[in-house]
């Protein structure tokens, strides 16, 4: 007889509810332990009871994988719908360790059809999102720690903050490690920095001479010795922190680039950039929407799990569209990034942002109206498994000819 199961997940256990599928009874309650044993015994389990599926509270992750790769179907449902499913089981079970592995239980039998089951890509595509989500936790530390660097070069030395364009580029990292404060670049003068700009293969357009007038004429701060020195340790301390992961983030970044040209679906995304650079979306976007076709069965899916669609909210004669905080935040981020960067050089595209600023939106509403267009369009490449082909593009088919 075929069963379904409820896991609520932890770092160290996992406790597992398995019922029949027809009223619900407890077959086996059960905890595991978070290892390579406990692990085997519970895929063991639900391959001994024939279960169908299984609900759990995360989309990915180890347990996850190991579940997908039994063959059973996997549902993700996030915790704030359990949170909110709770009450309706409470009288039930009352409230025990294994409560909300009961709750995933039965809304896994009773509210199956509710939620998507997972569709797990393929290994190209998880690796290339491994690339791509490791490089933008590591683009967040940086800027982190860019601007807690610029707080204490504001501080004390505000020159050496704007001598170089980034205050987290390569040059200026070098820069400030071996001149960390203003005592160590008083003997500084347009001979040396020319160079150490050479040393260091500085690849900026501002000679010597201009780049000292900009740490000169910066306003001089009084210190007194202690604070300098404790100032001078802070930086040195926060540039040799921020050199490796801006080392990392160009390491990866060709990583990146490598990968979603040989990805299968590569092409394809890269098509809707117009400079062939343009890589870091791209592979944002195919991280993010993946491989696998069932994912998103039609166009309006993809559009709200990337953010790109309103939420209509409807009471009485009361009807309103609010905004979508319920989407994966990273791809609504990349579509952001798609919907700003084509506007500038596909004329549909300027023309649907340009007609939504003069309806009254602002930028990000704009953008945001724009990336749904986008979505339908990328949708429909992603499922034909062609790359984007303004010819065959209706919005901007009908765009020319308005123009004509």
């Amino acid at each position: 007889m075929a069963a379904i199961c409820g896991i609520d997940w932890a770092s160290e256990w996992h406790d597992v509810r398995i019922a029949d599928t027809a009223r619900g009874e407890t077959v086996v309650q059960r905890r595991f332990a978070h290892d390579e044993t406990g692990i085997c015994a519970l895929t063991a389990l639900l391959v001994e009871h024939a279960v169908e599926l299984v609900a759990i509270e995360r989309p990915d992750g180890l347990l996850v994988g190991r579940l997908l790769a039994t063959g059973i179907r996997v549902l993700a449902i996030h915790p704030n719908q359990v949170k909110a499913a709770r009450d309706r089981f409470r009288a039930a079970a009352g409230k025990t360790d294994g409560f909300d592995s009961f709750v995933l239980c039965e809304l896994a039998r009773t509210d199956s059809h509710r939620f998507a089951a997972l569709a797990p890509s393929g290994d190209e595509t998880i690796a290339l999102r491994a690339l791509v989500r490791t490089r933008e936790d590591l683009v967040a530390a940086r800027v982190a720690l860019a601007n807690q660097l610029r707080a204490q070069l504001d501080g004390f030395w505000p020159g050496a903050a704007r001598i170089f364009a980034d205050v987290d580029s390569p040059i200026a990292l070098a820069f400030l490690a071996r001149y960390p404060s203003p005592a160590d670049a008083n003997g500084l003068g347009p001979k040396r920095l020319h160079s150490f700009l050479a040393r260091h293969a500085y690849s900026g357009r501002r000679p010597a001479c201009e780049l000292l007038t900009r740490l000169r004429s910066a306003p001089q701060a009084v210190i007194g010795e202690l604070e300098g020195n404790a100032r001078r340790a802070a930086v040195l301390g926060l540039v040799a922190a921020l050199r490796p992961i801006v080392g990392q983030i160009s390491e990866l970044t060709s990583q990146i680039r490598g990968q979603i040209r040989a990805h299968p679906d590569g092409a394809l995304f890269l098509s809707v950039f117009r400079d062939p650079k343009s890589v870091l979306c791209a592979a944002g976007l195919l991280a993010e929407i993946g491989d696998n076709r069932a994912r998103y069965p039609h166009r309006d899916a993809l559009a709200a799990d990337a953010g790109q669609a309103p939420v209509a909210i409807e009471s009485g004669k009361r009807r309103t569209a609010s905004f979508r905080w319920a989407c994966d935040k990273r791809l609504r981020r990349h579509f952001s990034v798609l919907a700003d960067s084509t506007r500038h050089h596909h004329p549909w595209a300027h023309d649907i942002y340009q007609r939504a600023i003069d309806r009254g939106c602002d930028h990000p509403h704009a953008c945001r109206i724009l990336g749904r267009a986008w979505s339908r369009a990328l949708w429909r490449c992603w499922q034909d498994h062609v790359p984007y082909d303004p010819a065959q593009h209706r919005a901007a088919t009908r765009h020319l000819t308005r123009q004509g």
